[in-house]
């Protein structure tokens, strides 16, 4: 276990309140004209050219509320990675990718992903998750922790193959892990020459 490890109840709670606060914050906005409704009547014996101030008033509390909610996003953003890396320090991290290329030989429904014969991820795919693979985007399926040594990986790919036929398809490979961090991509791309899909698994260098 991570040294840091007692420190991440605290993270995660105070995300929650970022969040809670930046929650909150359309209600301030809506209790603010109520709060000036409720000014003395004396204000109405004002000069008309001070008319201009109450409305300028509204549009500045506007801004400082999208700047606070700026700040409050990019505030949680830098928690939940604080606590990523706190999680999964760098001499042990691991992360697992999908990609796919073309993918027109395969329609990807599942995905089960195995690390030393321990189930570490399991997804089913909606279609525009899958459209999104096939525009060249790419999905991490898993972040962990792995020690020094060998280890092993492996994938099981469900869907509809050639023919809309079902089909499963499982890949395997065996990789060092060493001190530095360790990304492995699980690519699905068409083989035009065999007219049915392939499925590979690649360590990053």
């Amino acid at each position: 276990m991570s040294a840091h490890a007692p420190f991440i109840p605290c993270l995660r709670l105070l995300s929650a309140c970022v969040i809670a606060l930046s929650a909150c914050m359309p209600a301030w906005a809506a209790d603010a004209p109520a709060e000036a409704a409720s000014a003395p009547a004396v204000a109405a014996s004002a000069p008309a050219e001070s008319a201009s101030a109450p409305a300028a008033a509204p549009q500045r509390l506007d801004d400082r509320i999208q700047d606070v909610k700026g700040d409050v996003i990019r505030l949680n953003r830098d928690l939940l990675v604080l606590e990523e890396e706190l999680l999964f320090p760098a001499n042990t991290q691991v992360a697992v990718f999908v990609s796919m290329d073309v993918g027109k030989m395969f329609e990807l429904d599942s995905l089960q992903l195995k690390l030393d014969d321990k189930l570490v991820a399991s997804y089913l795919y909606s279609p525009l998750e899958v459209q999104a693979l096939h525009r060249g985007g790419m999905q991490r399926v898993y972040l962990g922790n792995l020690k020094s040594g060998e280890h092993e990986v492996v994938a099981f790919f469900t869907g509809k193959g050639p023919h809309f036929r079902d089909y499963k398809r499982g890949a395997m490979l065996k990789f060092e892990k060493g001190a530095d961090p360790k990304y492995i991509e699980l690519r699905i791309q068409d083989s035009t020459g065999k007219l049915q899909p392939e499925f590979d698994i690649r360590v990053w260098q």
